[in-house]
């Protein structure tokens, strides 16, 4: 089925795509695996629907599409590569406007990945994969993109193994501070703040991050929450439940809902995790935000500055 003739909204000379078949459904688009029709490439292609205004498209939509597109100049090799946008057909009914974002192909996610790798990854792959992760991090939270749905599924693998954080389809540029929507980020992967409805800053890649980081490590999610408040519970059994003082003020959840724990280190929850990456997911892991090191910060880390480490 082909998926027709799209007006670039950049210029590009790339316009034709030929969908192959779905990749991924879900709440912010869908992906269809697609090959460009004049060169034959692989492509993916996201299907987004934008909200329209009175005016058309809204102006934080363009800036955001045009950031994206300014990100593509460096080439960062930890960032999928967007090719291209599109615009689709104008959904009058819905006051929608369908766009298509065309990323750079690739066949497994870290998911996939691991999965394949029985017994686990061996010490200097894990500690390679950790930095390009916290690379990429670094790149977006630069220029003032924090990713807010980071998790093993948007983390791609290349052909030679290369890590690239892909699905910007959430992506947001920020000031300082934003309240998050409650549909954000997936459930295993978010920050406490989230949980708890309180604003947010580029901290809660962080905290994904280390939650991605500790799965490589176990082959399993170190809080596979089934509702937000069992999440939590899942989170106070590491960092200890916040003391009275600690527990943020003017929100809906009691801090009586949950029963008392005492902090313990992620070392508790996976023995293969040594010294130094123990010490890094702990720092990655507190609970309040602003204790959480930067990603430059976590780069500059021994744990990525000494030789890797048998547990």
């Amino acid at each position: 089925m082909s998926m027709g003739a799209f007006t670039p909204l950049m210029g590009s000379p790339i316009r034709n795509y030929e969908e192959l078949n779905l990749i991924a459904s879900g709440a912010y688009g869908t992906v269809y695996r697609a090959r460009v029709s004049d060169t034959g490439a692989i492509v993916a292609l996201k299907k987004v629907r934008i909200p329209l205004t009175d005016e058309g498209i809204p102006m934080s939509t363009l800036r955001e599409i045009a950031l994206l597109k300014q990100l593509e100049s460096f080439e960062h090799p930890n960032i999928v590569k967007l090719l291209d946008v599109c615009q689709g057909q104008q959904l009058e009914r819905e006051g929608q406007l369908v766009l298509f974002l065309v990323f750079e192909h690739l066949e497994m996610d870290l998911a996939g990945y691991l999965a394949t790798r029985v017994g686990g990854l061996p010490p200097m792959t894990l500690q390679r994969l950790s930095r390009e992760l916290m690379t990429g991090i670094d790149f977006l939270h630069s220029h003032r993109i924090i990713h807010r749905d980071l998790k093993p599924q948007n983390l791609l693998i290349s052909s030679n193994e290369l890590l690239k954080i892909a699905d910007f389809g959430l992506a947001k540029t920020y000031d300082l501070e934003m309240r998050l929507t409650s549909v954000v980020v997936t459930l295993w992967y978010r920050a406490p703040e989230i949980l708890l409805k309180m604003p947010y800053q580029s901290s809660v890649d962080i905290w994904s991050a280390a939650c991605i980081i500790f799965e490589m490590f176990q082959k399993a999610p170190l809080f596979p929450g089934s509702s937000e408040g069992n999440q939590l519970e899942r989170i106070f059994e590491l960092t200890g439940l916040p003391s009275q003082e600690q527990w943020p003020a003017n929100i809906s959840i009691t801090r009586e809902n949950f029963r008392p724990s005492r902090p313990k280190e992620p070392r508790n929850f996976c023995r293969k995790l040594c010294k130094y990456s123990n010490e890094l997911l702990s720092q990655m892991l507190a609970f309040d935000h602003k204790d959480r090191p930067t990603a430059a910060q976590c780069l500059q880390h021994e744990y990525f500055t000494q030789e890797p480490l048998k547990a």
